[in-house]
């Protein structure tokens, strides 16, 4: 008869630890290290760094789509149809760019190609190794949506302060965008 802790008995005696991390003193690892974003790029980093690819695409989706919606809001574009379903993240994201121009210049005809990547990561559609090579450029260029949205904000509350019409805001970032 097999002893109660002997692995190969038909019911070996298990322990399980649990191990857990506290990531407060390692915010200092990605540049941004403040604002509503930072604990999402801190978890996208350590995910990379642990080998998670899939894991590290996750959180850039979300800070992609979080940004998206907080300007949908304020642009007041609506991220519900008519009959209480979400909007499609495509249409939600041309109509916030055409009115906000988050995507910044240089990949603006590619903003949706941005959020098909990382879904395409998300979705099982690459491997690990392809999810950890794609994760740099993807974080480049999400930061970059990130930066064009704070840059947005600082002209807005520029404007206000110059007691402009609020609705110039778009016509000078529309503006900007031809140039």
């Amino acid at each position: 008869m097999a002893a109660v802790d002997d692995f190969y008995s038909s019911a070996p005696l298990v322990r399980v630890e649990r191990y857990t991390e506290n990531l407060r003193d390692r915010a200092d690892r990605v540049e941004s290290t403040s604002g509503p974003f930072s604990d999402l790029l801190t978890r996208a980093q350590l995910a990379y760094e642990l080998g998670l690819g899939a894991g590290s695409m996750i959180y850039l989706r979300k800070i992609f789509e979080l940004v998206t919606h907080e300007v949908a809001e304020i642009a007041e574009v609506p991220i519900v149809s008519a009959k209480g379903k979400r909007r499609p993240f495509k249409d939600v994201l041309q109509e916030v760019n055409e009115k906000r121009n988050i995507i910044p210049l240089s990949f603006s005809g590619s903003g949706y190609k941005l959020f098909g990547e990382l879904s395409d990561v998300i979705h099982g559609q690459s491997d690990e190794v392809v999810a950890l090579a794609k994760y740099a450029p993807c974080r480049q260029l999400v930061l970059g949506v990130v930066d064009q949205v704070n840059k947005d904000n600082e002209f807005a509350k520029a404007i206000e302060e110059l007691g402009w019409d609020v609705d110039d805001i778009g016509r000078i970032a529309a503006e900007g965008a031809m140039s």
